[in-house]
């Protein structure tokens, strides 16, 4: 599988990590210090560019991309590279995006998102009513 990993903080980073044992992987982060937090095994590729820009993620593999997962801090930046990657061809696009609201919206217009927000909530509801164990 051919994954391309946008956001190489510590999320990005442990997803990537993990992935490369079996898949293909290419990181990107405009900022060439982030990719110290790669494993010391990590086999993929890194590209230092924005993520947001259509030529980066072609440089990338976006188009050609089984998976591309949108992973930066940022909320805008996530969802308009997702926009911008299923554009161009990925099969299969998630965007991180901390703000729930926004998260459930733009999954209504299609693209997969994760918030954080949400799964942290649901986690500690569960955990106060006993329903989640430790």
């Amino acid at each position: 599988m051919r994954v391309v990993v946008l956001g190489c903080g510590r999320v990005g980073a442990l997803v990537a990590g993990r992935l490369c044992r079996r898949h293909s992987v290419t990181v990107i982060d405009w900022n060439p210090a982030s990719f110290a937090r790669l494993p010391d095994d990590y086999a993929g590729g890194t590209l230092v560019c924005n993520g947001i820009d259509a030529e980066c993620l072609r440089e990338a593999g976006a188009a050609g991309a089984d998976v591309f997962l949108a992973l930066t801090d940022g909320d805008n930046r996530n969802l308009m590279a997702g926009q911008i990657a299923k554009q161009l061809g990925a099969r299969r696009v998630v965007a991180r995006v901390y703000d729930a609201e926004r998260s459930r919206i733009f999954a209504e217009m299609g693209l997969n998102t994760v918030s954080p927000t949400i799964l942290g909530a649901e986690r500690l509801f569960q955990m106060a009513v006993g329903e989640g164990g430790q």
